[in-house]
């Protein structure tokens, strides 16, 4: 099983301490974090795409290639490309570049993304949120699969005639994963193009998303993509060597970040009960111990069969000290577990 980390470059101010965070800083200490996680045997990082005032990460690719080169086997990843406001063209070029960068190393997770704001920023109408991202899949799919590209155009891509896309990554293919929060449309999307899933889950009780899982494997089974089907876990959480010392640090930059969107999105604030309750074992909060976290992951492993954990632990501003001795913890006392479980 692999385990990794993936963010979206909060900056603003730390909740707790009162310490400013602006974009240069935390691009700076992200490359600290990311360069630790390779050290320690982690497996990959994501970084989101967001157009807003409170992450520092817009163009993922431009940050993993800052990562590129003071990293030795961690993969690096999107987390996600919202691919509906972008040309399918640039994204290959630009992950295939930093594919050659890495040796290998680089691999593209696309998706709707959680916020609209790129759709108005670069000119797309929100009416064809679904077209668009349908659309310029499929063309990001035939990229992959044709050096010399012949695509015959649809109302959001243009028609290309056998033209050649360069450069081609240093591996075979750029393993492109598709990202989905749970509908079952997008299970059988996904399976049906042979196409690894990765599996949002920030609420509710991740069991549930059993019957979800197991719709993309059989989707995958009968279009003849059963041996490339692959689920991964995309969870919010934080490690520490005791357990209520990780939830304590984790809390208070989580909840400022989950209430703000509450505000947006109309649901009420977050309080410390939920929260506790949520780091349970049918929780959806990662958020403990080592053996909390491993016996969390290998119990619902069971059930939803996954193959891949990514943790959210960079959720608003929290220190970095204390987020690098996480990183530690995280990739030297959970993921050899999670390795021996096989």
């Amino acid at each position: 099983m692999e385990l990794g980390l993936y963010t979206f470059g909060d900056v603003g101010t730390n909740p707790v301490t009162g310490e400013k965070v602006d974009a240069q800083k935390r691009l700076r200490n992200l490359m600290e974090e990311i360069e630790l996680a390779d050290q320690v045997g982690l497996d990959v990082f994501g970084l989101g795409e967001h157009h807003r005032p409170n992450y520092a990460i817009s163009s993922p690719a431009t940050v993993l290639a800052g990562a590129a080169r003071t990293t030795k086997t961690i993969k690096l990843s999107s987390a996600v490309t919202v691919l509906s406001s972008d040309d399918p063209i640039r994204v290959y070029q630009q992950f295939a570049t930093l594919d050659n960068l890495t040796g290998g190393r680089a691999e593209i997770m696309v998706g709707r993304g959680s916020f609209i704001e790129s759709f108005p920023l670069f000119g797309y109408d929100l009416d064809d949120y679904n077209a668009l991202f349908e659309e310029k899949l499929q063309m990001l799919l035939a990229i992959n699969e044709q050096e010399r590209l012949t695509w015959p155009g649809s109302a959001h891509t243009p028609k290309v005639e056998g033209l050649g896309v360069y450069p081609r990554p240093a591996q075979d293919k750029l393993p492109i994963w598709i990202a989905a929060g749970g509908t079952p449309q997008s299970m059988v999307r996904a399976g049906a193009l042979g196409a690894p899933l990765a599996l949002a889950i920030i609420g509710g009780q991740p069991r549930r998303f059993k019957a979800l899982a197991d719709l993309y494997r059989k989707a995958a089974a009968q279009t003849g993509h059963a041996e490339q089907a692959r689920v991964s876990l995309n969870v919010h959480g934080f490690v520490g060597e005791d357990g209520k010392t990780a939830a304590d640090l984790f809390f208070p930059a989580q909840k400022q970040v989950m209430d703000q969107l509450g505000r947006e999105r109309g649901w009420p604030p977050q309080s410390r009960a939920q929260y506790d309750e949520s780091m349970g074992p049918e929780g959806a909060m990662f958020v403990g111990s080592p053996p909390q976290l491993v016996d969390k992951i290998l119990g619902l492993r069971e059930d939803l069969g996954f193959d891949r954990v990514t943790i959210q632990m960079a959720i608003g501003v929290i220190e970095h000290a204390e987020m690098l001795k996480a990183i530690e913890v995280l990739g030297t006392k959970v993921a050899p577990e999670l390795r021996k479980a096989g």
